[in-house]
Formats: C-alpha cells, sequence, structure tokens
C-alpha cells in the first residue's frame, strides 16, 4: 500500500530523503583524522573527500532533473539510492585514500538523486500547500544537521570509521525499500517527451531565460552563499581566533541550526493562517541581511563579544529559515512541467554560489578577525534582499499582470 502524499508519514519520506546529502557531510566531519590514521594519510588529505562528495552532488543534479521530468521521479530515486549504497559499503571497505575519493564521488552522484524531492512537492501541492510541505522538509533537513555530526562522533567512538559509512549504506537502503515499494510515481509524464540532449537544453534554456523563476533562483543563490560564508567563517572565528574548543562551537552551530528549523516551522505555520509568501519571503530576508550588516558593524569597530554574535548569527539564520521554503516554492511554481529541472538548476547555482562564498571567506581569513566573514555574509543576503525587491517580485506582479490581462503582453 502506498504512502499517502497528505500524510505525516509521506512528510517524513520527503524529509529524510532531502537529509541525504546533507548528513553524507556532517555524519564524515568528526573521523576525518581517525581515517587519516588509518589509511595513511593526513586529516586535510582527508578533507578532498568532502570535496568529491560535494563536488558529484553539484553536478550530478543537472542530469538528474530533466531524467526525472521524462522517466519519472521513482526511477531516479531507485537508481541514485541504490548507487549511495553501494558507494557508501565501498567506502567502509576502503584501504587507501584514492578508493575512498573515488567511493564518496561516487556516493555524492547517488546522493544527488534526492535532489528531486522538490520536485516531488511541485508534483502534488501548490501555492501555500507546497510551501507548507517544503518548510516541513526544511526543519526534517536542520534536525539531521544537528543530529550528524554527534551520531558520527559517537559511531567513531563504538565501532570506528567505518561504521560510519555502513550506517549510511544501512539508512539508504531502508529509504530504497520504502521508495521502491510504498512510493508512488508523482510525475505527469507525456508520452511525447524523449529524454534526448536537445530536450534537456531546450529545459534548462526554458529555466534560464524565464522571468520568473531565473530571478527566484538567483535570489536563493545569494541566500545560500550567505550561510555557507557563516558556515565556514563561524568555525574559523570561533574556534581559531577566539579559542573556543570544538564541542562549544558545535553548540554555536546546532544553536544556529535550530534557528533555520525554526524559521521554516514559524513560515509554515503563518502559511496556514493566510499569511502570504511574499510577505514572509520580504522579512526574511530583511532579518538576514539587517542582521548580517550588524555583525559587520560590530566588526569594523573591533567589537565582537560571543554572545551578540551568536545570537546575531542565529537571527540570520532564523530569516534564512523563514525565506528558503518561499524562495523555492516561487522557484518552481511557473514551470511544473520540467520542475526536476527548475529544482536541479536552483540547487547547482545554489552550491556553487555556496562554495564562492565559503572559499572567499577561508582565503581572505586573517587570522584575528571575522571580517571575511561578516563581509561576505553582509554583500550576500543584501544582494538577495535587493534582488527580490527589486527584480523577482517586480517580474512576478508583471507575470500575474498579464495572465490577468492577456493585452499587457503585447506592451
Amino acid at each position: 500500500m502506498r504512502i499517502e502524499p497528505e500524510t505525516f508519514a509521506f512528510t517524513l519520506l520527503l524529509g529524510l530523503l532531502a537529509a541525504v546529502p546533507y548528513s553524507g557531510i556532517d555524519i564524515n566531519l568528526p573521523a576525518l583524522a581517525a581515517t587519516g590514521a588509518t589509511l595513511g594519510a593526513s586529516a586535510s588529505d582527508v578533507g578532498l573527500t568532502m570535496s568529491a562528495f560535494m563536488l558529484s552532488l553539484a553536478a550530478a543534479p543537472l542530469v538528474y532533473g530533466p531524467v526525472s521530468d521524462r522517466l519519472g521521479r521513482k526511477p531516479v530515486l531507485a537508481f541514485g539510492l541504490t548507487l549511495f549504497v553501494a558507494a557508501s559499503i565501498a567506502c567502509a571497505a576502503s584501504s587507501s585514500l584514492p578508493v575512498l575519493l573515488l567511493g564518496r564521488f561516487v556516493q555524492g552522484i547517488g546522493a544527488a538523486a534526492t535532489a528531486t524531492t522538490f520536485a516531488i512537492i511541485r508534483d502534488l501541492f501548490d501555492g501555500d500547500a507546497a510551501r507548507g510541505k517544503i518548510a516541513n522538509v526544511m526543519v526534517a533537513v536542520n534536525v539531521a544537521t544537528v543530529i550528524a555530526p554527534t551520531a558520527g562522533a559517537a559511531l567513531l567512538a563504538v565501532s570506528g570509521w567505518q561504521s560510519i559509512y555502513a550506517t549510511q549504506a544501512a539508512i539508504g537502503f531502508m529509504l530504497l525499500v520504502v521508495v521502491m515499494f510504498r512510493f508512488a510515481e508523482t510525475a505527469s509524464i507525456a508520452p511525447s517527451g524523449r529524454l534526448v540532449p536537445s530536450a534537456v537544453i531546450d529545459s534548462y534554456r526554458r529555466v534560464l531565460t524565464h522571468p520568473v523563476s531565473l530571478p527566484y533562483i538567483l535570489v536563493g543563490a545569494a541566500g545560500g552563499a550567505t550561510v555557507f560564508a557563516y558556515v565556514t567563517g563561524a568555525s574559523l572565528f570561533f574556534v581559531g581566533a577566539v579559542g573556543l574548543r570544538p564541542e562549544q562551537y558545535g553548540l554555536i552551530f546546532s544553536g544556529c541550526s535550530a534557528a533555520v528549523m525554526a524559521g521554516a516551522f514559524l513560515d509554515g505555520q503563518l502559511g496556514r493562517r493566510g499569511i502570504s509568501s511574499g510577505h514572509m519571503l520580504a522579512i526574511g530576508l530583511t532579518l538576514s541581511s539587517a542582521a548580517s550588516l550588524a555583525l559587520l558593524a560590530m566588526t569594523l569597530i573591533g567589537w565582537m563579544p560571543t554572545a551578540p554574535t551568536v545570537g546575531l548569527l542565529m537571527a540570520v539564520a532564523f530569516g534564512f529559515g523563514l525565506s528558503v521554503p518561499n524562495v523555492m516554492s516561487a522557484t518552481m511554481q511557473r514551470l511544473p512541467e520540467i520542475a526536476g529541472a527548475v529544482s536541479a538548476a536552483a540547487g547547482s547555482i545554489q552550491l556553487i554560489s555556496g562554495a564562492l562564498s565559503s572559499a572567499l571567506v577561508a582565503i581572505r581569513f586573517d587570522g584575528r578577525t571575522a571580517l571575511s566573514m561578516t563581509a561576505v555574509m553582509a554583500v550576500s543576503s543584501l544582494l538577495a534582499l535587493l534582488l527580490y525587491l527589486f527584480v523577482a517580485r517586480p517580474a512576478e506582479r508583471r507575470l500575474q499582470a498579464e495572465i490577468v490581462n492577456p493585452a499587457l503582453a503585447s506592451h
């Protein structure tokens, strides 16, 4: 018997699927040094396994998106989860760093199939209903982000780093069984739809030239760059400059993840009460921008006490949680027939922008202050707000006016 889309079980399934890529990063972080000791490599060299995973995680959805639009979400999920399970087992059995690097790269390709989660939501839900589902998925993702490092450390202590990959394989297998036997196809597949290069190219051309979807993708990319700047810069600043212990920084990281969850949860609740998506998006982006600018001002005057700094970082995260469900919903709203391609393009562009902002923060870190982090956060969050206010929102209003009065389209 299939899981009905309106049930909590279906929402939980979507949340667990969407959390696979994130847990694939965070659960491995505590084990880098131990893995290196076993394989005869440094912790920094083992860190390349993260880069391998994230590289394939960013690129593979660009293939999965159009494929899922033409063949269905279920076959793509089944293939990706099977690949994820096999690669996780290979990682657990690795006896050298090159083998582990290859395993992590393939593992990322498998995990990337779960990017179709947001396309599944668009297949089944519209408007505030889609926004609410996306908010619930964001809550699940952040729960996994909070739990994963602690789970990884516990597994490492009990049975070694190999058990982390074995656990990932077990989770992937359980999800695969549910998808195969309890999940029904959600995509409306046109009989004439063919999976040829020209059709794939045309799908992405439509996404990247759409007057509404593209601006919202850029808003999401700028918002993602803000968060990636925090993730990289906060650890450098609090551990490297302030001198906090890693477990103290872990509490800060968990607090910010909880703030994202709270923002997404609140947005879902307010959406059910009729608060418009546009209002919540404006509030979320404004809050993130104001808090980021305050952090930059504090950095410039040399006043960065830990408690207010953490409070403002949590405000940025809370604003991100308020805005993300609305950005994703608006991005896919106008192109439901190629929701897979839209979701893939949005996810890959956000990961690329995040990688760039993360690299910029790390390269410009001066070892003493949070300037590289707060400057990139301020620029990125302000860019997201301006793109929404002056590009995305006017474009959406123009398109709505043209739908109501088609004569306007000729002017």
